[in-house]
């Protein structure tokens, strides 16, 4: 067994449910080789009681070295979180002296993660760049990119983005979407995930809906046109709170016309394999998150994309997903719409590989260890 000074120190660091849902597979083969030692930063959302306090989601998968970092009050400012985070994970940077540190997608916690380890010379690896979505979200995502010096993208158009950004190809490794694993292992099984959240519905559909920090000024609006469009059409829903991005509030306060409905329950949060498992029996999924493009797909549900959120995100051209906007009758209309659908996805080692894997085959071969920090622009032929 190694001594821990001769172990690579490598640091996760994350923010909110959605991205720990992604992160822990590949958390778990960075602990289970012996030639690294594995530290995940808790913070931002996770820290919340208002959300769900979910940083005791990371604490159940019994990850060793668990460092949490309160990033906002209750009344939360991104640019304020950012500043904070900034500071506290350049401490703890200071304290710990990774080799690595691997963050992923488009918030503040990342960004914040990224500008740390360029500005102390240390490796930054992200995860699902390349991304683009349509909003502010894309922003934040590149910007984490050009600080990152390894990229694990989800797929060649990733990757095609990255490289018009102006980044090394031979630093951009295709690695899929690392949630997707989860949609590959056995779910838990459905009555136990109704019993645990106290759900009665044997017909529901699930709604997700998040702040467009561009279009603030319109959020209580297009959040009271989602909240009346779902209760209108007389169907069972699971509410799962949104993002603390800026407008959060204005969607929180318009679920208020849901208390004492028996038709609605909400959760400020849902642990991500019990979500999955109520994802894989829901009549549709509603709403303007990613998980409507990708995870939903890949099961086979149909879903309802509201506004403009995911714009130009891969999979919004699903003949599963019915785009329409932000607008009371439209949402109303396309839920009226939505017919008995249900397929079987078939997952084959040959269509599917695990993202844990192939990060876990990058890592063993140590060829992030070989990138230089020292970015160089690539131009476009």
């Amino acid at each position: 067994m190694k001594n821990n000074k001769d172990k690579k120190r490598i640091v996760f660091v994350t923010g909110t449910r959605a991205d720990f849902s992604k992160l822990k597979s590949l958390m778990r083969k960075v602990e289970e080789n012996e030639n690294f030692e594995l530290f995940v930063f808790v913070t931002g959302m996770h820290m919340s009681n208002y959300f769900g306090a979910t940083f005791r989601e990371v604490e159940k998968e019994g990850f060793k070295n668990i460092y949490k970092f309160i990033n906002h009050d209750r009344y939360y400012s991104m640019d304020k979180a950012l500043s904070t985070t900034i500071d506290g994970f350049s401490k703890f940077v200071a304290e710990i002296k990774p080799h690595l540190i691997i963050v992923h997608g488009d918030r503040i916690e990342p960004l914040a993660a990224a500008s740390v380890g360029s500005l102390n010379n240390i490796l930054v690896a992200h995860i699902e760049g390349g991304e683009i979505s349509g909003t502010i979200d894309d922003s934040l995502r590149h910007a984490t990119s050009k600080l990152a010096h390894i990229h694990l993208v989800n797929d060649q158009k990733a990757k095609k983005n990255l490289i018009q950004l102006g980044e090394d190809e031979k630093a951009i490794f295709i690695i899929g979407s690392p949630d997707l694993d989860i949609l590959q292992d056995k779910t838990i099984n459905i009555k136990q995930v109704k019993s645990y959240y106290e759900i009665p519905f044997k017909n529901y559909a699930i709604a997700m809906f998040h702040p467009v920090v561009t279009e603030f000024h319109s959020m209580m609006n297009q959040a009271k046109d989602f909240a009346t469009s779902l209760i209108d059409s007389g169907k069972n829903y699971i509410v799962i709170y949104p993002n603390n991005d800026l407008g959060f509030e204005c969607i929180i306060e318009s679920y208020k016309a849901f208390q004492d409905n028996q038709r609605f329950r909400i959760f400020p949060s849902i642990r991500f394999e019990y979500f999955i498992a109520l994802l894989k029996h829901a009549d549709f999924i509603i709403g303007n998150s990613s998980c409507i493009l990708k995870e939903a797909v890949f099961l086979g549900i149909q879903g309802i994309n509201v506004g403009s959120r995911q714009t130009k995100r891969t999979g919004i051209d699903s003949v599963l997903i019915k785009n329409v906007p932000s607008d009371k009758d439209a949402i109303l209309q396309a839920i009226k719409e939505i017919k008995p659908y249900k397929t079987t996805r078939n997952i084959s080692p040959n269509t599917a590989h695990r993202s844990d894997e192939l990060f876990s085959q990058l890592l063993q071969q140590q060829v992030f260890f070989t990138i230089n920090t020292q970015k160089t622009f690539m131009e476009l032929p």
